[in-house]
Parts: structure tokens; sequence; C-alpha cells
């Protein structure tokens, strides 16, 4: 094996501080990169919906399952990335709320989930705001940011979705 060059940093000295540490931190760790991306960017989302009564999340979900509606269940989790019991929790105030429900296919042993007209009200309801909140992220980074993000994003997914498979 060549050799190649340490490419690992030392810990942070107590000088630099904690933003020092976080510095180091964000730049040596994928995972926390883009959660911490993930959490900022759905705030963001969140605080502009929330006169609308929905989550970044409750909305994403309610956007993909209006556009396969139908799918199955295990078919969606996929879809999103999600563990079948995440999507299950996530779904629990939609249904109750009368926004979505989940039945049986032709198939008993799959579970089927679509928007129920009120559903399909509050999430045309929130559109308008999402897309003003889409548009103004978007604006700030860029178009030209924003178009290769989205593939480098996707590439990540790629390289993420192959990593685990490799674990399995």
């Amino acid at each position: 094996m060549p050799d190649r060059p340490d490419t690992h940093t030392s810990a942070p000295s107590a000088a630099a501080g904690p933003a020092g540490a976080l510095n180091d931190i964000s730049a040596e760790c994928v995972c926390f990169h883009l959660r911490k991306t993930a959490r900022t960017i759905t705030q963001v989302y969140d605080r502009a919906l929330a006169p609308t009564g929905l989550r970044a999340t409750q909305f994403t979900l309610l956007r993909v399952i209006s556009r396969t509606s139908g799918l199955p269940f295990a078919a969606l989790a996929d879809m999103l990335g999600l563990e079948r019991t995440t999507l299950t929790r996530n779904l629990r105030p939609l249904e109750r709320d009368k926004l979505v429900r989940t039945f049986t296919g032709a198939d008993r042993r799959v579970r089927l989930v679509s928007l129920t007209p009120k559903g399909e009200r509050k999430l045309a309801g929130a559109e308008s705001v999402w897309a003003a909140t889409h548009a103004e992220i978007t604006g700030r980074m860029g178009e030209g940011t924003w178009t290769q993000l989205q593939r480098n994003l996707s590439r990540t997914i790629a390289v993420g979705l192959a990593a685990a498979a490799d674990q399995q």
C-alpha cells in the first residue's frame, strides 16, 4: 500500500475554544456536517410552514404521498430513506388529523398510504409557503450552487447506500 500523508488532524487546542472544536468536527465528519445542514434548513422551513400547521417533515410526507398515491408502505419508507418504524411514527399525527389514511391493498399483507381530501387541501394551502421558502433559500445560495448541491447530495446518498449495503 503506498504511503499516504497523515490526513488526521489533531484535537483542537484549548485556546481554540468551542468554535475551533466545532470547525474541526464539521471539517472532519461528513455525518455531523450533513446533519447540521439538514437541521438548519429544516428549522427555516418549519418556521415558514408554522402558520399552515405543518412541519417540514409533514409537508414532505404529504407531498410525496400526493405524488405517489397508493404506494405500498415499505416502498414509501424506502423512497424517503426512512425505517418503517420512523415512517409509522411520522404518519401517526397525519392520520390522527385525518390528512392521510393507510389501508390494505389487494394483497392483505401490503399497507398502502394515500392523502384524504382534507390532506389534499392542507397540502395545497402549504404549497405556496413552501415555494416561497424554497425560492428564498435557493436565491440566497445562487441557482448554480443549488444545482451543483443537488448533484453532490444525490452522489452522497448513493455513496451512503453503497456503504450501508457493504456493512450488511
